[in-house]
């Protein structure tokens, strides 16, 4: 089972996390128009997704968005059935999000 954040919820999780993994599970596009500080891409729409996916460390913390979080529902739901264990998902995505963007 994975976490629904607000977005303060989400801001404030990762600023008190500094073990945080963000990601961003938007298109390279998408990413590059503006993103959360120190978040990895890693497109949900891509072919290297699962792979990229089941590469990563299961015993971190994860905070997963997109645009308005239909796709980091499906990325977060991905995670927990892989074993990923602290996975958290940005709820209305990064349009509802108030904190600082690069």
């Amino acid at each position: 089972m994975y976490k629904e954040l607000t977005s303060s919820e989400f801001e404030n999780a990762i600023k008190s996390n500094p073990n945080a993994v963000i990601v961003d599970v938007r298109t390279p596009g998408e990413y590059q128009s503006g993103h959360i500080p120190n978040a990895i891409n890693i497109d949900i729409s891509s072919a290297e997704f699962p792979e990229k996916i089941n590469a990563l460390d299961r015993n971190k913390e994860y905070y997963v968005y997109c645009r308005s979080g239909g796709r980091s529902t499906t990325a977060c739901q991905y995670m927990v059935s892989l074993g990923f264990k602290n996975v958290n998902n940005l709820y209305g995505g990064i349009l509802s999000y108030d904190g600082e963007l690069v």
